[in-house]
């Protein structure tokens, strides 16, 4: 049994160590830059390009899977562009785990009139037909 788990561990780090010629950071780096200035313009559809169809958002306040549910979640949290307001990033690390997919870590603000909220946040991506997009938003 053992032997098993290790053999799936080192085919895990072995699969997820091919990355000769990956090109996937500046790609999700820009992907991230897009949501930021659709977030601004208080497009919540814009930004959620970003994400897979097969997204699940998960946060303190549970999970919510499919991009047409994180998106209404969205909509409900952020009705106006003054709940919105004005997003940065700080974008951490972009990590390959093999030529197709992704992990990001980073950091959060909402600038807004009436206060200022912050957080991180860790993302799986994968590269899809569309582009590079979010399977697994981790935001706390």
């Amino acid at each position: 049994m053992h032997a098993v788990v290790v053999l799936g561990f080192g085919l895990t780090v072995v699969g997820c160590g091919h990355t000769e010629g990956w090109d996937g950071e500046a790609a999700v780096r820009e992907v991230m830059l897009q949501q930021e200035q659709a977030w601004d313009r208080g497009n919540i559809p814009g930004f959620m390009v970003g994400y897979d169809e097969k997204v699940c958002f998960i946060s303190a306040k549970g999970s919510t899977c499919g991009r047409d549910s994180v998106t209404a979640r969205y909509l409900r949290t952020y009705p106006d562009q003054q709940a919105m307001g004005e997003l940065e990033f700080g974008m951490g690390e972009v990590l390959p785990a093999g030529n197709d997919h992704a992990w990001c870590t980073g950091t959060w603000k909402l600038h807004r009139s009436r206060d200022t909220v912050a957080g991180g946040f860790s993302l799986f991506w994968a590269r899809t037909p569309q582009g590079w997009r979010i399977l697994r938003d981790h935001t706390y």
